[in-house]
């Protein structure tokens, strides 16, 4: 884990950035806030990540820059409301120009980053969780529109995003950028000759076909059901039952379920689950076809990594997924648990080989015109420059946090 104690080190001018999350480690959220670092300017941006409960060290590696701390705060299970003390302490200490929150388990941070007269605060809403599948929670809407005052700006990720923070929590428009998630499209590249061979696979064979997931398994992401999938589509096609294959990585609660519906339906031999992979554009280079049947998104990274790699994808048609996935173009929408949907949008691929490559490759020219990782880029630089008063602006916008009694 990088020191925490950097803190005198020269800023050349630069603002200093405070991203807060509530967990750092593998998942969509924590991967965009890792682009974000890694591509923007040096120069014009220091940063430094705060967690509330813990970080992955493995996923902390990934950072590329040298000069970015991170602050792991252990918080119990609960409000954080105990912690605002050693939070307004840090951000006192720190002086960042903006702080950057991410969704609402993270968002009461807001507060004490005011108290510690940090001048602009961001808060990003990413997805949703099994808690407000469908955004219509009202304790949740009641808090978002409390810690409204504390936010200089909010960043949605999704046009149904974007919808539940005016319509649903009551923030005016002139307050919200609406920013899609962007990928890598030099390292998630489609496979040069043909599908790749995924290193461990026990699927090596040409004649398979492969279609597979990627993320962690968990209740929101709903992996079992593409398991049941797989055993309908086993059931209804003999052909897809001698070279239809599942690979799914990732790992957490999840992963022992599906493991079991595929022993106690006796196709054990015909699914593959490693756990978690660091090599996922190897993984997706060696698919033929890529499912997301969440029971509720954002904007998926995985979506588009996929996309980016050449894959069609069948997703549930929810949250962002619709932003991204143009159905009967670059994939396929289902309707949410509705495994015999699944299994026949993925046997409609599995049939029409052809039809998938194509689908495919239309998704890859997408990413590349919509949802590139530089135009994301741009337009947090964007936002954040906006805050700070503009370019020529930064240097100066430095507060003075409140002092401590």
């Amino acid at each position: 884990m990088r020191s925490s104690q950097r803190e005198t080190r020269a800023d050349n001018g630069r603002p200093l950035i405070a991203h807060v999350v509530y967990r750092f480690a593998v998942g969509g959220l924590e991967n965009g806030v890792i682009n974000l670092i890694n591509r923007l300017p040096r120069d014009a941006y220091r940063h430094v990540v705060i967690s509330l409960t813990d970080a992955s060290p493995q996923f902390v590696a990934r950072i590329e820059r040298d000069d970015v701390d991170i602050h792991v705060l252990n918080k119990p299970v609960g409000h954080a409301l105990a912690l605002y003390p050693r939070l307004w302490r840090l951000f006192a200490r720190l002086r960042p120009a903006i702080v950057h929150t991410r969704n609402l388990a993270a968002l009461e941070a807001v507060i004490p980053a005011w108290l510690a007269g940090v001048p602009a605060r961001v808060h990003g809403e990413h997805g949703r969780d099994m808690s407000d599948l469908h955004g219509s929670s009202k304790k949740y809407r009641l808090l978002r529109r409390l810690y409204s005052p504390f936010v200089s700006r909010y960043i949605a990720l999704s046009r149904d995003l974007e919808s539940y923070l005016r319509e649903g929590v009551g923030v005016a428009s002139s307050r919200i950028e609406q920013i899609y998630n962007g990928v890598d499209t030099a390292r998630f590249h489609p496979a040069v000759d043909g599908r790749a061979p995924i290193p461990a696979c026990p699927y090596a064979d040409a004649s398979y076909w492969l279609v597979g997931t990627v993320g962690r398994m968990q209740s929101v992401k709903h992996q079992t059901v593409l398991a049941r999938a797989l055993i309908i589509a086993h059931r209804k096609s003999p052909e897809a039952a001698r070279r239809l294959r599942l690979v799914m990585v990732g790992d957490g609660p999840l992963r022992a379920e599906a493991t079991t519906l595929l022993a106690q339906a006796r196709l054990a031999h015909a699914a593959w689950l490693p756990g978690e992979r660091a090599d996922i554009d190897t993984i997706l280079r060696g698919l033929d076809c890529f499912v997301l049947p969440s029971l509720a998104e954002g904007i998926s990274n995985t979506i588009l990594e996929a996309m980016a790699c050449g894959l069609p994808v069948v997703a549930t048609a929810v949250g962002g997924n619709g932003d991204l996935v143009e159905a009967g173009r670059t994939g396929q929408l289902v309707a949410v648990d509705d495994a015999e949907a699944l299994a026949d949008a993925i046997l409609g691929y599995f049939n029409a080989p052809e039809r998938a490559r194509l689908h495919g490759a239309t998704g890859r020219m997408t990413v590349e015109r919509r949802f590139s990782i530089e135009a994301m880029v741009a337009r947090y630089a964007g936002v954040y420059d906006e805050l700070l008063g503009g370019v020529a602006g930064r240097v100066s916008h430095q507060p003075e946090p409140i002092k401590e009694p």
